[in-house]
């Protein structure tokens, strides 16, 4: 049974997604929370394995909420709008398992909770340009960060083709392994570089200058 919390300032909101929560038997909604402090708090109490988080939220936004659990073994799931895409970057680099639009049919809402919380990074490809751009601003790095040091070769073939979007049947076939191979190099990658999921290994593979933006 996957636990979820739900944080967003509109109560009649947070009841809507409780009710399509709960109808998914694989479901439960283990806590709510109207502001981002009181949403870190719920967290630290139900202990869920998802949140879905809203950006703006009184006192505590959704960003600032989602960096302050970023020592916790949940994934947050951010719920926004098309004006709202800007905090994409900011939402990654917090922490973010991925984004979701608020008016998202609710079987893909049900089918992103489930993804998320097997690991996957849910990033739509409006989401990936927008944080292809960001990273299209950012100077190339003299020289590779220390946390590239100890991946092998294979690694990083396998983290390139994550960070251009590859899913791991696509992985394994272009690199001729079986997907069982593919998933334990995940493994490798996501201790080695302290990385919660396939998100993070994206920031890490264009932050290292591994992968660059537009290439």
């Amino acid at each position: 049974m996957i636990r979820v919390v739900v944080a967003d300032d509109q109560a009649l909101l947070r009841g809507s997604f409780r009710v399509l929560i709960e109808s998914d038997p694989g479901l439960t909604v283990v806590g709510e929370a109207g502001t981002g402090a009181e949403a870190v708090e719920v967290v630290r109490r139900s202990n869920p394995d998802v949140v879905l988080m809203d950006i703006r939220m009184p006192g505590v936004d959704g960003i600032e909420a989602t960096r302050r659990l970023a020592d916790s073994p949940c994934r947050v799931l951010i719920l926004t709008t098309f004006d709202l895409d800007e905090y994409v970057y900011a939402g990654l680099r917090a922490g973010a398992s991925g984004f979701l639009l608020k008016d998202t049919p609710p079987a893909d809402l049900l089918s992103a909770i489930h993804r998320v919380a097997e690991g996957d990074a849910l990033l739509s490809p409006s989401v990936t340009r927008r944080l292809i751009t960001e990273f299209a601003r950012l100077p190339e790095p003299s020289a590779p960060p220390r946390e590239l040091v100890g991946v092998t070769e294979r690694e990083r073939e396998v983290l390139t083709l994550i960070a251009r979007g590859s899913s791991n049947t696509e992985i394994a076939e272009r690199l001729v392994l079986s997907q069982a191979t593919v998933k334990t190099h995940i493994g490798r990658l996501l201790a080695k570089l302290h990385a919660r999921d396939r998100a993070q290994l994206v920031i890490a593979a264009y932050e290292s200058g591994l992968v660059k933006a537009n290439s």
